[in-house]
């Protein structure tokens, strides 16, 4: 296959010091990664988590497209390997260094990531036609990393994020001989990276891959599948995700395989970025605030209304939604139980874009109710800071979710998240019942079924529990002092490692 044509060629210049052979040496795989690159939730776990290893032993470093905002981020990467054909083209693979001190490896192709706009899509709004090989590319040279490209730091277990990163632990499982072990980390089962059976070819598998036992996918292959039936061991973000995506209901046609996996997948629930996201030294926030002073969180609701052009009214339940507009978002429902949200004294406050029938409802909503309903289209990272730290509650009606990262914000920021009661959601907020509040363990509003008569009855009880000034402040605070970092999710992949170790064969 083209893809193995040219042998990989070494450059000394740009080198890391050498590790202590003590350490585990991780080489996570990933499309995307905060500050650098996002979509979505998992740039933020991909960002956050090697930071979270390093304390605990791990010598991780990342390996990512070189995209233009990337290379515009690291001027100074420097070049420590090269093929001289990948897909197309030459590549080179670049050495680089956050400020935060996460160690990347970025695969510089431009002929394949030099493109403007969305990572994933053309400015038609399709998926880029060659998705597949840019995507390969990025695995084929975490297989190379796995088997000793670089002769100064090989890693002992390769992590992989999505079906983006799912064919390098095919490849490595695939190739023979010693090799790394492997981890696959499923972020969200329902993208899952389809190549057509004419495709499978450019891929660069053996033949018989292509097979039910192997990577074949409703009649072609799926590289989402390819990292989940290769990798030693597999994981998702929740317990609660890891158990529904074994489900006909949530396993996305994969049900499956995830049941014949079951004894070596496992949930771990995300964390976030606890000194990005934290009210007391916010700098997009209004005025400082913690779960030991709560009050200034008022200065930051009064600039959200000034900023969105709502009514000053400090007194108004504001409601916020930070998402991507799409069905399995359940945007549509917060849309259809309007009626019953604006019949209290209630504000809404919405940043997010996505499907074109939700973004023309929201903008329709905002224009019918001026001073009650601000909506910003699109993504806006200060913007979001704001929204958490003035709205009093934040809307997550999900009809599936792995994790979710903005109810874990809202609970940082005393925002108390309403919450379908599926994936991580469940998983992460406590539901405000009688017997909660009695034991006072509640940090906000379960709902279930997903639907929009069960998010009317959960607007209810958020109102139900507004009118209650100290009932509704003992909730904020306690869910301001939950532990929603990474300290306890680091361990849990620590662990998840070692296991996988364990496994590797020979």
């Amino acid at each position: 296959p083209a893809q193995d044509e040219g042998l990989p060629r070494r450059c000394e210049e740009g080198r890391g010091k050498k590790k202590e052979a003590s350490a585990m040496r991780v080489l996570s795989v990933t499309p995307e990664f905060f500050p650098l690159v996002k979509t979505g939730g998992l740039a933020d776990v991909a960002g956050a988590l090697p930071l979270a290893l390093a304390p605990l032993g791990v010598n991780a470093r990342t390996l990512l497209p070189a995209y233009p905002a990337v290379r515009a981020a690291l001027p100074d990467a420097t070049p420590v390997a090269g093929l001289d054909e990948l897909y197309g083209g030459p590549v080179r693979l670049l050495q680089a260094a956050t400020d935060e001190g996460a160690e990347l490896l970025l695969l510089d192709a431009p002929h394949l990531y030099d493109r403007p706009g969305n990572i994933y899509l053309a400015p038609t709004g399709s998926d880029w036609p060659d998705n597949h090989r840019r995507f390969a590319a990025l695995c084929r040279v975490a297989q190379l990393i796995g088997s000793g490209l670089l002769p100064d730091w090989q890693p002992d277990l390769v992590h992989g994020h999505d079906w983006q990163a799912g064919l390098a632990a095919a490849y490595l499982a695939l190739a023979g001989g010693p090799r790394p072990a492997t981890v696959l980390t499923v972020h969200n089962l329902a993208f899952q990276g389809w190549v057509p059976a004419a495709s499978f070819v450019e891929l660069g598998l053996p033949a018989t891959a292509f097979a039910i036992e192997g990577v074949e996918y409703y009649g072609g292959a799926g590289m989402l599948k390819a990292g989940l039936y290769f990798a030693d061991r597999l994981s998702t973000v929740s317990p609660t995700y890891a158990r529904e995506i074994q489900t006909p209901e949530h396993g996305m046609g994969l049900d499956g395989l995830m049941r014949a996996r079951a004894g070596d997948l496992v949930g771990i629930t995300n964390g976030i970025d606890t000194e990005v996201w934290d009210p007391a030294r916010d700098p997009h926030l209004a005025a400082p605030y913690s779960a030991a002073d709560p009050a200034p969180k008022a200065a930051s609701k009064a600039a959200l209304q000034a900023r969105l052009g709502l009514e000053q009214r400090p007194q108004t339940c504001m409601f916020c939604i930070v998402s991507r507009f799409t069905q399995q978002k359940g945007i549509d429902l917060v849309l259809e139980a309007l009626p019953t949200l604006l019949g209290y004294d209630t504000q809404l406050a919405v940043l997010g874009s996505g499907e074109p029938v939700l973004e023309q409802g929201w903008a329709a909503a905002a224009a019918a109710h001026p001073g009650r309903i601000g909506y910003v289209s699109g993504y806006d990272e200060p913007l979001s800071h704001l929204m958490q730290g003035g709205a009093d509650a934040i809307l997550v009606p999900s009809r599936f979710e792995p994790c979710g990262l903005t109810q874990l914000i809202g609970l940082r920021y005393g925002t108390l998240p309403v919450v379908a009661r599926v994936g991580g959601l469940a998983d992460t907020v406590i539901d405000a019942n009688e017997a909660a509040l009695a034991d006072e363990v509640a940090t906000g509003i379960q709902f279930a079924p997903v639907t929009a008569l069960a998010l009317i009855e959960a607007v209810h009880r958020t109102m139900a529990l507004f009118a209650n000034p100290d009932a509704w402040a003992a909730t904020v605070r306690r869910a301001m002092t939950r532990d929603v970092g990474w300290t306890r999710a680091a361990q849990h992949y620590l662990a998840l490692y070692r296991d996988a170790l364990r496994r590797v064969p020979g």
